[in-house]
């Protein structure tokens, strides 16, 4: 069975999504090499674009070298795994910083990093996501952490 599931997945079609501006920083490939095979249940697939990950189909899709996001008013959530911290902030469908290639019939959340250089987002698809979406950048943080932080998320209370 296992077989099989490799021998599908390897039919895949690349992940097409267009890589961000500063996709070929060094820090990126580092990003790329300590990113996990599987991801919510779906294997890594090829990719056709620089500093570009893909799990599953429809694909999570994880783009490294994007816009650094300047301070926002958009929801910003802390995700802990460990010793690993990572700031992101928590798009809405609507939102203008949502990328063409994140916008779906279906829908998906998009989450991008806040404070960190290079920034990373990631678009996880409805039908991916579940109850908790923000189970996949969990199991991404360690990789994610790599970047360098500048700045993290304040809240209310902090101001």
């Amino acid at each position: 069975m296992a077989a099989a599931v490799v021998a599908v997945g390897g039919c895949a079609s690349p992940v097409t999504v267009p890589a961000g501006p500063q996709a070929a920083d060094p820090v990126c490939a580092e990003v790329l090499q300590a990113l996990p095979g599987e991801l919510a249940g779906g294997q890594e697939r090829s990719i056709a674009s620089q500093s570009i990950a893909g799990w599953g189909e429809p694909a999570i899709t994880l783009r490294c070298g994007v816009d650094v996001p300047g301070p926002s008013t958009e929801r910003c959530i802390t995700v802990e795994s460990g010793d690993t911290s990572v700031d992101w902030l928590a798009l809405e469908a609507d939102d203008e910083m949502v990328p063409d290639h994140a916008r779906r019939e279906n829908g998906s959340w998009t989450f991008i990093t806040y404070g960190r250089v290079p920034a990373v987002e990631v678009v996880v698809p409805t039908e991916r996501g579940g109850d908790q979406p923000t189970g996949v950048l969990v199991d991404l943080a360690t990789a994610v952490e790599l970047t360098t932080a500048e700045r993290t998320c304040i809240g209310a209370d902090d101001v």
